[in-house]
């Protein structure tokens, strides 16, 4: 099956039908951290008729691209993203990695197009919703728009955490910190706080952190020898939440 475009026309979208509501916003279990979370059930169903489609995005495929006009945001419903711009070399710059219950394309209201790239690390799907028709519900349903403004602070939070982690700390703490942001990222989502998938390549971890790839993976040797996580391939246990939060915090417990 060929690629979608990673930009696509907006469409109308199709009539609520029964099928439809069953599988929408107040039926999907990342409604409560997405923007229907505080809406009742009459303001719920306004949005779903605003949300085009949902579209299915294939792993390594790009949802849009550097500069891409600016109309939809997108809600990730489930997988796996990461975003990126160009660096000066020519190649990749990770700027964050987002998973299911996180909008993506906020960065682009202000400028009218994208600012970076946003490909799929694995199969995902996502919730297409026209920006100009959210606006619109803006208007009339004040919880909506308190939502969005409370995502848009999280989002803006988070990208000032990572300028200070990447800033301040040490190789060491800055893997700690990237473990436990992961954790309490899983957590909110009723998944398991120590025990998860890394679905990001140690290359990936390495060019979001800026380390090589040869510190992330002694890094996480280091953890596993010293007890505080097991690691297996790609799989993750934190097997010592303390002692990490410390590592993050420059008190290794081991040093």
């Amino acid at each position: 099956m060929s690629s979608l475009p990673a930009h696509t026309p907006i469409q109308s979208p199709p009539p609520l039908t029964l099928h439809a509501l069953r599988a929408s916003c107040s039926a999907c279990s990342m409604h409560q951290l997405c923007l229907p979370m505080g809406l009742d059930q009459g303001d719920m169903q306004r949005l779903e008729q605003v949300i085009n489609r949902r579209r299915k995005v294939k792993r390594d495929e790009s949802l849009y691209r550097l500069n891409d006009k600016f109309d939809m945001l997108y809600a990730i419903r489930l997988g796996h993203f990461k975003t990126f711009q160009g660096n000066t070399n020519g190649g990749q710059q990770i700027t964050g990695f987002q998973m299911a219950g996180e909008l993506l394309g906020m960065d682009a209201i202000g400028a009218g197009h994208h600012l970076c790239e946003a490909v799929a690390l694995e199969d995902s799907e996502v919730c297409e919703i026209p920006f100009t028709r959210l606006e619109e519900l803006f208007r009339d349903m004040p919880t909506l728009l308190r939502q969005f403004h409370r995502m848009m602070s999280l989002e803006i939070s988070r990208e000032q955490r990572v300028m200070l982690t990447l800033g301040s700390m040490t190789a060491q703490q800055k893997m700690a910190a990237f473990m436990l942001n992961l954790s309490s990222r899983y957590a909110s989502r009723g998944y398991s706080s120590t025990r998860f998938q890394l679905r990001m390549t140690r290359e990936e971890i390495g060019n979001y952190l800026g380390l090589a790839v040869e510190s992330v993976s002694r890094l996480l040797t280091n953890f596993k020898k010293t007890g505080v996580i097991e690691v297996n391939h790609r799989d993750v246990e934190l097997c010592d939440l303390a002692a990490l939060r410390a590592i993050a915090l420059g008190n290794d417990p081991c040093a």
